[in-house]
């Protein structure tokens, strides 16, 4: 257990229910199946045992988590234990009344999501009308009662060429961090990956406008820090995917399962639920948690590479979901003999898909409002 990491970042996915409809929602595909969820002494004492474990980030995820009505008294429960905590919303069902609750509870960041700049597109994608206007207000008010604001945009071929106005959107509505994180493509969005991933032009474009508006704010001494993800798809290298398989990130899903990252249940492998062991014993003894720890587990190439230290493999969702095979080399990487996938998603995505192909959570409703604002 001496080699083994520290649980430092807990995060708590409350609920898998949401207003949204995202067509690249990281939930399971089969959500709506889940109807389990724990319950409000459950994830206290969930808490409880990652902060007495060293978990030091706490943050409240979904689905979206407002639909909890525990969840002022989750979040001070968590502050007392000495968490640092963070809201990770779409903002919908966020008053000015639950912003000052939260703020009195002890809640210390939160995070609110946007679709894109463009409401009809924004609105579209959320299959949520007004969604835009509401993201708006709610972003205004974050700010108002003094809390450090992460504004996140996931990016897609479809709101990518908006970069520009993105940016600006997030400056005016005085963000403290952005993300434009393009999309990674884990359960909904693997399914719309077709449909999703930039072209390489896209790509380029938007990265170089980032750096230009990084090189604006710095010379405006603007504190709002501009994060701009790659996917993988346009890598030669993997990632070090949550930092290297439970080494510092401890998911619990809705019912209970805990996963060492949140697209891990759709492998091959049995999770323990915290219903029936601890976390402690979930952490350092469980098959699901050690199966991919360290380095014993790796076939060739990744074995004999002189950076598995860094990439730890990759990412092993990834290499079930290309492959079928989670024990597989990542195959973004350049040395993997399935590299030719990634290759060739990228010759995919020249073929464009029109936004209202894409599957949404509830592709009715979302295809309603495209046409009703067409």
């Amino acid at each position: 257990m001496s080699d083994v990491g520290l649980p430092l970042w807990l995060l708590a996915e409350l609920t898998y229910r949401c207003p949204l409809q995202c067509p690249y929602c990281s939930n399971p595909l089969e959500f709506a199946s889940m109807k389990n969820e724990l319950t409000t002494e459950q994830w206290c004492d969930v808490f409880k045992q990652a902060r007495d474990m060293g978990a030091v980030q706490l943050g409240f995820s979904g689905g979206e988590p407002l639909v909890r009505q525990d969840l002022p008294e989750l979040i001070g429960y968590a502050h007392q234990l000495g968490f640092y905590t963070n809201l990770i919303t779409s903002g919908i069902g966020l008053t000015e009344q639950k912003i000052a609750d939260f703020k009195q509870a002890g809640l210390d960041h939160i995070q609110v999501s946007f679709q894109a700049s463009d409401p009809i597109i924004n609105d579209m994608l959320a299959g949520s009308r007004d969604a835009f206007e509401k993201k708006q207000n709610i972003a205004r008010l974050v700010k108002q009662y003094d809390y450090p604001m992460v504004l996140n945009f996931v990016i897609h071929r479809h709101n990518i060429d908006q970069i520009e106005d993105i940016i600006k959107l997030c400056i005016e509505l005085k963000a403290d961090t952005v993300e434009l994180a393009i999309c990674q493509f884990y359960g909904w969005a693997y399914l719309n990956r077709k449909g999703l991933l930039p072209t390489k032009a896209q790509l380029e474009r938007a990265e170089r406008i980032t750096n230009e508006y990084r090189e604006k704010l710095k010379a405006q001494n603007n504190p709002c820090k501009l994060i701009f993800v790659v996917p993988d798809y346009y890598e030669e290298r993997p990632k070090a995917c949550m930092n290297g398989w439970g080494s510092i990130f401890l998911t619990v899903a809705p019912d209970g399962t805990a996963l060492p990252c949140h697209a891990a249940r759709q492998l091959p492998l049995k999770f323990p639920k915290v219903q029936e062991s601890s976390l402690s014993e979930i952490w350092y003894k469980s098959t699901g948690f050690n199966h991919f720890r360290g380095d014993a587990w790796m076939p060739e190439p990744c074995q004999s590479c002189p950076e598995k230290k860094k990439d730890f493999g990759g990412c092993r969702c990834q290499a079930f979901m290309l492959t079928g095979d989670a024990s597989q080399p990542d195959p973004v990487c350049s040395k993997s003999d399935h590299h030719h996938l990634i290759t060739q998603a990228r010759i995919d995505s020249e073929q464009a898909v029109a936004l209202e192909d894409l599957t949404f959570r509830n592709s009715k409703n979302s295809k309603r409002i495209f046409i009703e604002q067409l």
